[in-house]
């Protein structure tokens, strides 16, 4: 099995370029940098809010990293501690020396993590293939996640044409004349070509050769073993796979799941609705502490 790695040292030098300029430009206020041995490599984190409390932790969707949240950091460390996360075998700060095979090592991945930062029990939030991360962790190392909240999650239908097609007309779009991009985030269905530097960091990214596992459709012994608190968020368009469907299939398999289907959101629901996935994340949390 390969790991993740950049082609090149020239590669590796000007993405990290480019990922520095974009930390200061995106996350310039306070926050303490982790760089965290696991049994995959050394993961950097960004910590930040308050010192004591469970944790909110960020898992970025693939081929991203710990600023693919940056507008969601200050407020969700207004009373929570946050956990920022540039996840194993991604683009970013992490440095990845052992190889994940599937569903089962990417839950060891994250467990090392959370152990590392010293989080018995934690609010874990995913995006796409840091939801299927997430779901793992859940099914595999149960009793550290106090509540799960799931962007747009994969892991529920194979990845196909329609969701390859989305991704190349997202990345033609992303680079086109700025005054262009809104039209086609629009026409694409794709609004996160809109946040210039992590299109700028993506671009940069190129000379990076991802070994990660494609996520395999969960099955349905894997989710009746999701007994935490669960919000699952999705996206009505969601070219991942058909909102309603997976509505169907949660509601059937894992009692303590709410969904949420967003009327007119796609794949790129943390920048379709960045206001309502922050309120959903803080509600989710405070549920669970009520209870």
């Amino acid at each position: 099995m390969r790991i993740s790695q950049f082609k090149n040292a020239q590669a590796d030098d000007r993405f990290r370029a480019s990922y520095e300029r974009t930390l200061a430009e995106l996350w310039p206020g306070p926050r303490t940098v982790l760089d965290l041995p696991t049994s995959f490599g050394t993961t950097r984190v960004y910590r930040t809010g308050p010192q004591s409390g469970e944790p909110i932790v960020l898992l970025p969707g693939s081929g991203g990293n710990a600023l693919m949240w940056h507008r969601y950091v200050d407020v969700l460390a207004q009373h929570h501690p946050v956990i920022a996360v540039d996840p194993i075998g991604e683009p970013g700060a992490s440095v990845q020396t052992a190889p994940i095979s599937d569903g089962r090592d990417g839950a060891a991945w994250l467990d090392d993590v959370l152990e590392a930062v010293d989080a018995t029990t934690a609010h874990v939030v995913g995006c796409s293939y840091g939801g299927w991360l997430a779901l793992n962790h859940q099914i595999h190392h149960p009793g550290r996640t106090a509540s799960l909240t799931l962007v747009d999650p994969a892991g529920f239908a194979d990845i196909g044409p329609r969701f390859y097609a989305w991704l190349i007309a997202g990345g033609l779009a992303a680079a086109a004349p700025r005054p262009l991009r809104p039209r086609l985030a629009r026409l694409v269905g794709n609004s996160a070509i809109l946040e210039s530097e992590l299109m700028r960091l993506m671009r940069a990214s190129m000379g990076f050769r991802r070994a990660l596992p494609v996520p395999p459709v969960l099955s349905d012994e894997e989710l009746r073993r999701v007994r935490v608190p669960a919000l699952f968020l999705l996206g009505e368009r969601s070219a991942l796979h058909d909102a309603r469907e997976v509505a169907e299939r949660i509601g059937r398999l894992v009692p303590s799941a709410r969904v949420e289907i967003v009327p007119g959101a796609g794949h790129a629901l943390p920048t379709d609705r960045p206001d309502l996935v922050a309120d959903r994340i803080l509600h989710a949390v405070r549920q669970c502490t009520r209870n």
